[in-house]
């Protein structure tokens, strides 16, 4: 099997990104949302085997971890490797202060070096509002604002573009119409079970907007299955999201296609869909991840998996 990634436009800035981004939060052994550890050393080989793979895109965040724990640990693959490989777009996160939760546009900037010394680069081609929804969006985007620091920084030319990344819907959505970004990244809004994010999705594509999908998986249940990980998006949810997983995995098992490919590739095939964000905890699961991207799916499981989504009101965005 051919392990070639196609690329594609990351909307209208000029980048070109493979179908998979890898997410790095699962390197920063966050215990509480994951339920497991990640060292030092399995976290940087795994940052390696990227490097390695054909996958050309990693995202990580200033908020990942204690002290920035994944952007440390991208940082010390950079420097054994002296440098990022050519060709890799690298995607940060400013994040509020840890301590005091300020979010204002000096934070934002602080939050910005500190990632540029953590990752061990003098610039960051992408760089994302992360999770603002923590914030009114009427402080986020007054005078001495995050959205204001984030526009010089890109007129600065020490950021190359923006992008808002977070969870509800209708929050993306108004920072998306300010004007100033140009990609969206939401998370476990569109997945086999969840369909929240579709028309934002496209509507973001028609304007020429970068799309990333993240979480493919739901936090687990669509890759481990729903006997194994009986929660979706890092939370207990109604029973009938479980029954509609139980569905679907029956439905692939038949089919002789994982759940979790098809999972992923109901992403990668959409076509408002530029690059799918896959979080990875160990070296193999970057192979595995590619693997499962070009697996081979008969047309007609689509069409029952979708009989099996559950209804509207118990979406995360309902």
């Amino acid at each position: 099997m051919t392990t070639a990634l196609p690329s594609r436009a990351l909307g209208s800035t000029g980048l070109e990104v493979g179908p998979i981004c890898i997410g790095t939060s699962p390197l920063a052994s966050m215990v509480q949302l994951y339920g497991y550890e990640v060292g030092e050393e399995r976290a940087v080989t795994t940052i390696e085997a990227v490097f390695d793979s054909s996958i050309d895109f990693l995202d990580t965040s200033n908020g990942y971890g204690e002290d920035g724990t994944a952007e440390r640990r991208i940082g010390a693959a950079v420097a054994r490797r002296g440098g990022l490989p050519a060709g890799l777009l690298l995607a940060t996160k400013v994040d509020p202060d840890p301590v005091s939760g300020d979010f204002s546009g000096d934070r934002v900037r602080r939050s910005f070096e500190e990632s540029l010394e953590r990752l061990g680069v003098d610039r960051i081609e992408l760089l994302h509002l992360h999770d603002p929804e923590r914030i009114p969006f009427e402080q986020a985007i007054a005078p001495g604002g995050p959205v204001e620091a984030l526009v010089r920084l890109r007129d600065e030319g020490r950021v190359g573009h923006l992008g808002v990344a977070g969870g509800p819907v209708d929050v993306m959505q108004a920072y998306l119409d300010t004007g100033e970004f140009e990609v969206v990244l939401t998370h476990n809004r569109y997945t086999l079970l969840d369909r929240s994010a579709e028309a934002l999705f496209a509507r973001a594509h028609a304007r020429g907007i970068g799309v990333l999908n993240a979480a493919p998986y739901g936090g687990g249940m669509l890759a481990k299955g729903p006997g194994v990980q009986d929660r979706y998006a890092y939370g207990v949810r109604d029973e009938r999201i479980a029954a509609a997983a139980r569905g679907m995995a029956d439905a692939c098992a038949d089919a002789g296609v994982p759940l979790a490919a098809a999972a992923l590739q109901f992403s990668v095939r959409a076509p408002f869909v530029d690059s799918t964000v896959v979080g990875v905890s160990t070296p193999a699961r970057v192979a595995e991840t590619i693997e499962a991207a070009l697996l081979p799916v008969p047309d007609e499981l689509w069409a029952r998996l979708d009989s099996f989504v559950p209804p509207r009101d118990v979406w995360l965005d309902a």
